[in-house]
């Protein structure tokens, strides 16, 4: 098992926050934007282009607010997610001016859409990391905070 860096985008604007909208055999799931780290990439490199290929939108990449662990067989997808173990870093993002998001040039295939969720029924979501959609509401000029391994 290899361990697999990945980026993620918090954007947050008029109390919504943005993510992608997805479809699997349980129905409809959210993810923030982003994705993995290629080789001789830097973080903010990879975070750029990800978002580039699912949102359609140019970045500004600010702190890094949450690092999150998962080891997919300590989780309820243990069959499907045995084999992965993936540290996810999150940085708070803005879209540069005049850029509206839009479903980008190379979404994942489970992709259906964009859609910014209000943060104040962020629960009502099956949002993942389902354990941080309450630190995500609540996200401030806090200090970086390592999650663990969660789902």
């Amino acid at each position: 098992m290899e361990i697999r860096n990945s980026v993620k985008a918090i954007i947050i604007k008029d109390g919504k926050i943005l993510t992608i909208k997805c479809v699997d055999k349980l129905g409809i799931f959210y993810l923030l934007p982003g994705g993995g780290q290629k080789p001789g990439e830097t973080m903010i490199e990879a975070l750029k282009r990800e978002c580039i290929e699912e949102i359609g939108v140019d970045v500004e990449v600010h702190d890094l607010k949450l690092i999150r662990e998962y080891i997919g067989r300590n989780h309820e997808f243990s069959d499907e997610d045995k084999d992965i173990h993936q540290i996810e870093f999150m940085f708070l993002c803005s879209i540069k001016e005049g850029e509206i998001p839009k479903p980008g040039n190379n979404p994942d295939s489970f992709q259906e859409s964009i859609e910014w969720i209000p943060l104040k029924e962020i629960e009502k979501y099956r949002l993942y990391p389902q354990s941080a959609r309450n630190i995500l509401k609540n996200l401030g000029e806090n200090k970086t905070i390592y999650l663990g391994d969660i789902n």
